[in-house]
């Protein structure tokens, strides 16, 4: 079964959630135009990045009737977007949600807010605290959602293929280093061989969408893409410039691609928990277990 995949890579204003709402939904029609099932917006796209103190002003519930109206714009179409999120205890996450309809199919808050170099997510989000896949139904199956840092430690998304994720969508707000210079392109193909070896690893396909345009002296650097579950790449947006790119992966190619490549039915997660509590007991000083002594 084919499944069409379109991402959307825009660049949203700043503060305006209305415009960025639109903008979406105008994205999702062109994206329906051209046959696809599943369109992505980068993260943030209903808010834009440096929000600062703008934080609460932005915030929406997961169920706002305005997320729900998203969802309803193109029928039968699933949307994942990024966007501030607050929480029923008023903590604001950086979340990403899977909407079709009026529903909320799925909803991944970032679990890991970079504090380093350019970024200080940490003083005005907070993180998540679970790795889930959610259930989109046939053909989809189960979609793992993240948000852009979460793809920079392995364990997510391998955790989300092991959780039966077939397709794992990773959306981002990814500025340049130096826009154009050697170091900022070595940057960026840093994330592709990431996506390339997670796709390859977890027989997934990967989903990538990142925002261009500017935002108080940061330049994003778009290059959003599709890689499908050997690793290859399926089709790539431009760099720094809005484009809505559409591809297709095959639900057979993935059955094909673990049939002989078995590495997640081969995974002995039972060992992977062992070391991972010896390893946890050890950092921590706590008492070894029984068997840690065992040759």
């Amino acid at each position: 079964m084919e499944l069409r995949i379109a991402l959307a890579q825009v660049a949203p204003s700043l503060g305006d959630v209305e415009a960025n709402l639109e903008l979406a939904a105008d994205r999702m029609r062109a994206a329906e135009a051209r046959g696809a099932g599943l369109t992505v917006l980068p993260e943030l796209a209903l808010t834009g990045y440096l929000l600062s103190d703008l934080v609460p002003e932005v915030a929406m519930r997961a169920d706002d009737e305005r997320l729900a109206a998203l969802g309803r714009t193109v029928p039968g179409m699933l949307v994942a977007v990024g966007f501030v999120e607050e929480t029923d205890d008023h903590r604001f996450c950086n979340s990403v949600v899977l909407l079709r309809g009026g529903d909320v199919i799925g909803l991944h808050r970032k679990v890991y807010l970079p504090t380093y170099g350019l970024f200080d997510e940490g003083r005005f989000t907070r993180p998540g605290d679970r790795i889930r896949t959610h259930d989109a139904g046939a053909p989809w199956g189960r979609i793992g959602l993240s948000v852009c840092e979460d793809f920079w430690h392995a364990s997510l998304p391998m955790l989300q293929a092991q959780d039966g994720a077939q397709l794992l969508v990773n959306v981002a707000a990814g500025p340049s280093r130096a826009p154009g210079s050697a170091a900022g392109l070595e940057a960026i193909d840093g994330w592709h061989k990431m996506q390339d070896t997670y796709a390859l690893l977890g027989t997934v396909a990967v989903a990538f969408c990142n925002r261009v345009g500017n935002e108080e002296g940061l330049t994003f650097w778009g290059g959003s893409r599709l890689v499908g579950p050997n690793g290859a790449t399926i089709v790539q947006a431009p760099l720094w410039e809005e484009a809505l790119v559409i591809g297709s992966i095959d639900t057979d190619d993935i059955r094909m691609q673990r049939y002989g490549v078995p590495l997640l039915a081969d995974e002995r997660l039972e060992l992977v928990r062992r070391e991972l509590d010896r390893i946890i007991a050890e950092r921590a000083d706590l008492p070894p277990t029984s068997d840690d002594d065992a040759p």
